[in-house]
Formats: structure tokens, sequence, C-alpha cells
């Protein structure tokens, strides 16, 4: 009875992961109180960071919010933080919650529009060297000037439309069946396989090139990413001032982004390369074809009131009129309004992507709230102030990017920009120096960052997103993809503070 008792606990436990990893959890969670006891909360927090990164690493096997979240809450019962610093920690991040709960679901709501345009761009580039640097540059765009969580969110939009699409016809189905599972394979038709497969790698590299793209343009203006507009209330640079400041490194890095998307592309390296082939291109063909023949009146009046309200949302954004989320919650009220969707049912829907993510990135911040309390960055930022002025710029910019890409790189920036003003008020340094380092500090924060998906909002997004497991899209996979455009924007970013600053 134990026995059987005991295998109905493994088998409830995290579900269908596989029992490795349910039992490497569970090590974890008894390991963690006896570590704390022999070696002190200062190595268990490294180590705990370590095994909350085994988890997004294995997104595919295990949403993160569970074994994550249990970490996290062990970490709580232990001491090594409290619930007022996870509270603090969320507090802080809370424009960004409120974007992820209103902002992807506003876009949700806008899938008919960016499937309209996207479709035409997807069957009028015939290059993919062409399409995927106008991924890449238009996300970079978007980026500087909206917020690269919201240019994901479109682009992971657009990926499962095109998805669905394909999967349907591949699976023998009609374009305008709804009743379909994008994750079950078992109906696809054998000589689709190989179709779907190099369609998938083909999504795979667009989402990279765009979720890359996205970390271009957010490093070169005050509202690219949060941290931005923290370092510029620091220094007192206003959005010109910020841009010109952070140009001789924004501008070389972004060229040379540019050219690694095209490279690669060229290439064929790293999984990019893969093009579209021409069965794939029939079946997008077929449902443009289908999408124009039933552009009914009331089809036709839903786009309009879609693209009136995406120039709104595109104003208010570049304006700053309100809170990124708040402009969300505009636009889901204004697109459900004027497109007659008002049962909570269908609205229900739109929140199913944004809300598991959310609770993810409050767990998230439950690890980061370890860090600060436990300050397992204090020794890293105690030994780079401690270095000579002439190659502490430089350093700054590495050691940013390396601890960004292990945590979060908001809470990274926050706590170098207080460091520097604390210098800089007690006289360490003077303010040319405060202002060179404010630009190492923001730049490092951002670029080296797309090493991991727990370096960019943007990219955990797209990891633990709906879209991830259809592509095929792992952590590894991400890490991998990026390692180039990571190893570019070092070399050049780095170049460009020691150099041009």
């Amino acid at each position: 009875m134990a026995q059987s008792m005991q295998h109905a606990f493994v088998a409830n436990f995290l579900g269908h992961a596989p029992p490795w990893y349910k039992y490497t959890i569970l090590a974890f969670l008894v390991l963690n109180p006896l570590l704390l006891f022999v070696v002190g909360p200062f190595v268990t927090g490294w180590i705990l960071i370590l095994e909350f990164i085994f988890t997004l690493a294995l997104a595919l096997k295990c949403y993160p919010l569970q074994p994550g979240g249990l970490l996290a809450i062990e970490a709580v019962v232990i001491g090594m933080t409290s619930p007022q610093s996870v509270y603090n920690e969320t507090v802080a991040n809370f424009d960004v919650i409120l974007l992820l709960m209103f902002m992807v679901a506003g876009i949700y709501f806008m899938k008919d529009l960016l499937l309209f345009v996207f479709t035409r761009i997807l069957l009028n580039v015939k290059s993919k060297m062409l399409l995927s640097l106008l991924f890449s540059f238009t996300a970079a765009v978007l980026s500087a000037f909206l917020d690269a969580l919201t240019v994901t969110a479109v682009l992971i939009t657009v990926g499962v439309g095109f998805y669905t699409v394909y999967h349907k016809v591949a699976s023998g189905k009609k374009v305008h069946h709804d009743d379909h599972d994008n994750l079950d394979d078992s109906g696809v038709i054998e000589y689709h396989r190989e179709d779907l497969d190099q369609f998938r790698s083909f999504l795979r590299s667009l989402l990279m090139h765009g979720a890359v793209g996205t970390a271009l343009g957010g490093v070169c203006t005050l509202v690219g990413e949060p941290q931005n507009l923290l370092i510029a209330e620091k220094v007192g640079w206003d959005f010109m001032p910020f841009f010109w400041a952070m140009s001789p490194v924004t501008m070389p890095t972004l060229v040379a982004g540019l050219a690694t998307c095209a490279a690669l592309e060229y290439f064929g390296k790293f999984g990019y390369g893969t093009k579209l082939s021409d069965d794939v291109r029939e079946v997008l063909e077929d449902y443009n074809r289908h999408q124009e023949s039933r552009r009914t009146k009331k089809y036709n009046a839903t786009l309009i009131v879609q693209g009136l309200v995406a120039a709104i949302l595109a104003f208010a954004l570049a304006n700053h009129l309100a809170a990124v989320g708040l402009i969300g919650l505009m636009v889901i009220v204004l697109l459900t309004a004027f497109n007659g969707i008002i049962e909570e049912q269908r609205i229900g829907h739109a929140f199913e992507e944004a809300l598991p993510f959310t609770a993810l990135l409050v767990v998230f911040f439950a690890i980061v709230a370890v860090i600060h309390d436990q300050h397992l960055f204090k020794p890293t930022i105690v030994y780079v102030l401690a270095m000579d002025d002439n190659i502490r710029t430089p350093v700054f910019f590495l050691a940013n990017g390396v601890l960004s890409m292990i945590s979060d790189n908001v809470f990274v920036a926050t706590v170098y920009i207080n460091e520097i003003v604390a210098a800089l008020d007690a006289g360490t340094i003077n303010r040319d120096e405060f202002e060179r380092l404010a630009v190492a500090i923001n730049t490092g924060t951002n670029l080296p960052s797309v090493a991991t998906p727990n370096g960019q909002a943007a990219f955990l997004f797209l990891l633990t997103s709906a879209l991830a497991p259809l592509i095929r899209l792992s952590y590894g996979t991400m890490v991998w993809m990026a390692l180039p455009y990571t190893l570019v924007l070092i070399i050049v970013g780095g170049g460009a503070v020691v150099y041009l600053l």
C-alpha cells in the first residue's frame, strides 16, 4: 500500500515530466537546506541560481513555473530572502507585470491584422537573407521607441499564426478548421513531415533574428528597456542626450548585429539559413487566397478597426502617454468593443499566453530577491570599483554583461548605477568617468545579455511562450543560436567602449 502511494505521488509530482527530472528537483529541495547549514548563504545562493537556470534550460520538459516556484518558496522558508523582499522586487517591476497582463492580450486581439500584413511580407520577400534583415531591423526600430516585450509578443503571435496554418494542412485539415491541436504531430501526413521540420527551422531563425533585433534597438534609447530610464534619471539625460551618449557604442553594434544576421543566413551556420520550402509557400499562398475570398464587409471593418487601434497604440507608446500596460488595457477595450467581442469566454483566451509567464516572472523576482538579500554580486562590484580608472570602463561593460546573463538585467543595472552614484558623491570618480561608466552599464546589461534567455525578459518570454514547443525552441537552442551574436556584440561593443568613449 505504501509503495503504491509512493508511485502515485511520483506520478502526480510535476505530471508528465521525465522521472529523472522529478528526482533532480526533489534532490535540489533536499540539498539546499543542508548546503545552507554547511557552506552558508552566499554559496547556497549561487547554487540556487544555477538550479533555477536548470529549470529554464529544460522548459520544454516542464514549464519552469512549478519547479522554479518550489525553489523560490524554499528560499523564503529557509530564510535566504523574505516575503517582503519578494514583494519589493515585484512592485519595483510592476510596469513590466502590467505590460504582460494587458499588452500581450491586446496584441492577441490584433492577430488578424498582423497575419494579414506579415503574410504579404513573407510571400513577397523571396530572399531569406532580406527577410531576416527586415525582421531584425524592424524589431530594432520598434524596440527603440516602443517596448521589447511588446515587439516580442507581436513576433510570437505572427509565428503561432503561420505555424498553425501549415500544421493544419500537414495534418490533412483545411485552413479554416478551428478544432486543431498544434502540439499533436500524430495526424501529420508522412510526406509533410520533412516540410514541417524545415518550416520549424525557418521560423526559429526568423524569431531569433527578431529577438536579437529587440536588444539591438532597445539599448539605443531612453525608453527601449526599463533600466535605460533608470540610468537616464540618475545621470540626468533626456531622450536625445541619452541617444547621443550611447551612440558611440550602440550604432557600431547595430551595424555589426545586422551584418551578423546577413552572414548567418549566407553561411547557414548555428541553425540559420533554412529557406521556406515551395510546398509550405504554396500552403501559405492558398491561405492568403482563402482569406481574400472571405473578406466580407464585416471582416474588412475588423481589419480597419485593428489598423486604427494599431496607429493609436504606436502613437501612445512613442509619446509615453501612460504606462505601457495601461495602454495595452486601452487596446483591449477598443478592439473588443468595436469588433463585437463581448463574451467573457472569448476575452479570456487572450490572457492565456501571458499570465503563466507573468507568474514565472514573479518567481524570478524571488530569485533576484535572494541575490539582493545575500549580496551575491557585491564582491564583483567591489572588485571592479577598486580597479584602475583606465580599465574600469571596459571591465564594467563585461561585468554587467556576465551578471546580466545570469540574473535580471534591470536588477544588475540598478545595483551598478547606484554604486557609481555613491562613488561620484564620495569623490571617488569624476563626472566624466561617471558618464562613461553609465554608458558601460547600459550597454553591458543590454548587449551581452542576449547570450541566455534569462538575460533578457523578451528572450525568456519567447522561450516560455506557446510558440517555443511548436517550433522546438529550447533553452540550449536559443543559447546556441544567440552565440555568434553574443560574441560579435561583446567584441564590437567592448571595443567601442574602449576606443570610442
